[in-house]
């Protein structure tokens, strides 16, 4: 584990040694998560590839110290045209401004040529860090995530639901008895192991208040949703899509919709894979899978086949 500063902010990152490969997988977890749910995929690829995982700006470690009374205190509303009340950070919480944050880590780490691999909302800052970086970034594999298509009741449902969510974050709550047993079986299909659990509780607490509620709504505006197919269509590199089977948070139908904007989709969805018995932590619940596709997905387009 080391620290690098971006922006003021203090960044926490692993970076794995090199490899005969000269390619470096960059990992971005997804919403409320951290760097760690990337390691059971990682100790599988990093005899193959050197491998970078961080956590992005606001969750996991790379945040200012966070208390009690602090997330107690914080409570931003919601506001009838979809921005936060009281909170003028708001417009640093897009993919887009994560994206930035991702291309000056590279820089840093002088990191040249690199697959981007993102889980959920870390798909969509991958597919925006993609755009930025066309000479870099060879090609990019979303994980659990699609979308594109708003619809206007279900997102301002979400939304308030996600607000309610957050605000019920004291630190107590991690000592309460069987807590992890309900993170276990939340959003996958089968219950992940206790450890995996005890650390959604921990990222949950922890999350930043601006950061968690300013990303939630900042990636889900009419605007931000609307836009991702024509992102995904103006990519140069290849994007394939991980899918799991049972994932009912993003459901593969979202997937290969998101997907099929892309050209390698070829009217048959050639860069969409589905996982068998996977619900919405394909890392977690399925890494050798996962693992395995990204691997193979690396090697043919090294040889110069697109599948």
């Amino acid at each position: 584990m080391a620290t690098i500063e971006i922006l003021g902010v203090p960044h926490v990152y692993e970076l794995t040694y090199s490899t005969s490969s000269h390619l470096t997988l960059v990992f971005v977890h997804g919403w409320l998560n951290s760097r760690g749910y990337w390691q059971p995929v990682i100790s599988r690829l990093a005899d193959s590839f050197q491998c970078l995982s961080y956590d992005l700006r606001g969750f996991g470690q790379s945040q200012c110290q966070i208390t009690t009374s602090h997330i107690e205190r914080t409570n931003v509303m919601v506001t009838n045209d979809g921005g936060m009340s009281g909170n003028p950070f708001n417009s640093i919480y897009t993919p887009a401004k994560y994206a930035c944050d991702l291309k000056i880590l590279l820089e840093k780490l002088n990191i040249t040529s690199a697959w981007l691999v993102g889980h959920s909302w870390g798909g969509t800052i991958a597919l925006w860090a993609a755009a930025e970086l066309t000479n870099l970034v060879h090609g990019v594999i979303c994980i659990n995530a699609g979308g594109g298509i708003y619809l206007k009741e279900a997102f301002e449902e979400f939304r308030s639901a996600g607000q309610r969510f957050l605000q019920i974050r004291p630190r107590w709550l991690f000592q309460l008895p069987l807590i992890d047993l309900l993170f276990a079986r939340s959003n996958v299909a089968r219950p992940l192991e206790r450890y995996w659990a005890r650390q959604r509780v921990v990222d949950f607490i922890v999350a930043n208040p601006e950061a968690a509620l300013g990303t939630l709504l900042d990636s889900t505006t009419e605007d931000e949703i609307n836009h991702l197919p024509q992102l995904v269509s103006q990519l140069k590199q290849p994007v394939y899509f991980l899918a799991g089977a049972n994932d009912q948070v993003m459901e593969p139908k979202y997937v290969r919709h998101l997907a099929s904007f892309h050209p390698l989709f070829d009217n048959c969805g050639d860069n969409v894979l589905e996982i068998p018995d996977c619900g919405n932590f394909a890392m977690l619940e399925q890494p050798d899978a996962v693992a395995n596709h990204i691997r193979y997905l690396i090697n043919q387009n090294k040889l110069g086949i697109r599948i």
